[in-house]
């Protein structure tokens, strides 16, 4: 007896030992997500105008995506999808927000860092935020809540809105990075306040002009969208923002280099304004909106020489990856337009943001995890919806039956171990449109053919589009009146997961 007694003693040891190990392999995970990146803007996509080795070298040592898309055409409700698992159609008031809403993820809902928080993780956001925050009416002087930290986070450091909306300030946890209280600060989007100038009255202040919108109060020589007062000292530099933010993830990855952790890095590059530091000012032939595709490849540099020094990159997941697709002029006169010089932002695919064309949601996905995912391409179809369910599944996790309802546990084709990804997917745009397999099939939509802002493409039109896309990616010929059946098909399908209120039946 006692011989049993030891060998069960030893034997509860090996367990214990065998499952701390096993706890401890749970792979870190940064989520480095840019902004407005097109499908053609990286080198590992086919870009020759601009240099993005590090990003390249991402793609090199991992998996590099051809069909994988945002959750929208647009980036707050690309964001939305991705921390909740649930389309943000499904939901009103998840539009492009304005820089005081309040926050549209409800505190005690599951989201995609809460689910990793029960896992073990230690949860972080850096960059840019634009989902709300506070409850309305937000005092931007004081604690500043619920935001980040009351849905999963345990850190965060803030672009609350865009760079191209007021406040334009940092804000870290629950408040103003260096906020000087005697100079507090006032946001307004319905009626001028204070005595900072606009770009509307005083353009000779500006050190770059707007296309269109973009003309109230100007900070550091650029208007923005929205007016502001006070807060001068806590009021970023454009030129510094990459910097600042990229410091601040490399801090958070150092600070639980022991841990599992999850890193949020939401970049600003390359949203307008498109104001690069001069280390990368003139890097290339294409105006400033290259030349932040050069400081966004550099952010993405620096969090992968970080792994790299701290000895971490082997079992880290890092995903690449943009909340939509690109545009070229998106309210400032920054050369983008007359300096393309040949550049295809959209690679061959049609449409932009704001697009209900392929080009509005596919974008670059790059997986690399050197100690399981094996370099190659996969023309799975994947959705970053899906990287809630999925990582999920890879952390041990159960999702309730109302977690996450459009998400799909995708986690073989993610780490491309299976070819086979989504059955379908739901593209968001001016309406929607639905993927399965080759077959993409857009609803009818009313409103311009193009954004004459932009000079996008929207997708829009009266009668229903069809397109094959195996034969046709480019979207140009509508087999729409020579299909009606598969038509059919897909509406049914698209009305179903609408009217179901989730993706998993």
């Amino acid at each position: 007896m006692g011989l049993m007694l030891a060998w069960l003693a030893n034997l509860e040891v090996v367990i214990n030992i065998n499952a701390a190990e096993s706890g401890s392999k749970l792979p870190n995970i940064v989520l480095i997500y840019a902004d407005d990146l097109g499908y053609g803007d990286l080198g590992c996509y086919g870009t020759t105008k601009v240099r993005t080795p590090n990003i390249d070298r991402l793609a090199q040592e991992g998996l590099r995506f051809t069909d994988a898309h945002s959750p929208s055409a647009t980036c707050t409700p690309s964001r939305y999808a991705l921390l909740t698992g649930e389309y943000a159609w499904r939901k009103k008031g998840t539009g492009v927000l304005p820089g005081d809403a309040r926050l549209i993820i409800q505190p005690g809902r599951t989201t995609l860092p809460s689910i990793l928080q029960k896992a073990g993780y230690k949860t972080g956001v850096v960059g840019k935020w634009h989902l709300g925050l506070g409850e309305g009416n937000v005092d931007w002087n004081g604690e500043i809540k619920p935001g980040p930290l009351e849905i999963g986070f345990d850190s965060c450091f803030l672009i609350p809105a865009t760079g191209d909306r007021v406040p334009c300030v940092y804000v870290e946890n629950h408040r103003v990075a260096g906020l000087d209280s005697t100079d507090p600060i006032r946001v307004s989007y319905s009626a001028k306040i204070g005595d900072d100038p606009t770009g509307k009255d005083q353009p000779e202040l500006l050190k770059m002009h707007p296309s269109h919108g973009h003309n109230m109060t100007i900070v550091n020589g650029i208007s923005r969208i929205g007016y502001l007062s006070g807060g001068h000292s806590a009021r970023w530099v454009d030129e510094d923002m990459a910097d600042v933010i990229t410091r601040k993830a490399v801090t958070f990855i150092e600070r639980h280099k022991g841990d599992p952790f999850f890193l949020y890095f939401a970049t600003h590059d390359i949203h307008v304004p498109r104001v690069p530091h001069a280390r990368f000012a003139g890097k290339t032939e294409l105006g400033p909106r290259g030349d932040v595709i050069v400081e966004l490849d550099w952010c993405a540099g620096e969090i992968l020489k970080t792994l790299d020094r701290l000895n971490l990159a082997e079992n880290t997941l890092v995903i690449f990856s943009s909340d939509n697709g690109p545009v070229v002029d998106d309210g400032y006169k920054d050369d983008a337009v007359t300096k393309l010089d040949g550049h295809k932002p959209s690679g061959p695919l049609r449409g932009g943001k704001y697009s209900n064309f392929e080009g509005g949601t596919r974008v670059p996905f790059i997986v690399r995890w050197p100690s399981r995912v094996k370099p190659g391409v996969s023309d799975a179809l994947l959705g970053q919806i899906d990287l809630f369910a999925s990582l999920a599944a890879l952390t041990g996790q159960k999702l309730a039956t109302d977690d996450a309802p459009d998400s799909f546990e995708g986690l073989a084709a993610l780490l491309g171990e299976s070819r086979t990804g989504r059955d379908h997917l739901v593209e968001h745009a001016g309406v929607l449109a639905l993927r399965q397999g080759t077959w993409k099939l857009i609803q009818p939509g009313k409103g311009p053919k193009v954004n004459q802002n932009t000079n996008t493409e929207t997708g829009n039109d009266p009668q229903p589009q069809l397109y094959h896309l195996a034969d046709d990616l480019s979207e140009t010929i509508n087999l729409a009146e020579k299909r009606p059946e598969k038509v059919q098909q897909l509406q049914a399908l698209l009305e179903k997961i609408r009217k179901s209120g989730r993706s998993r039946f």
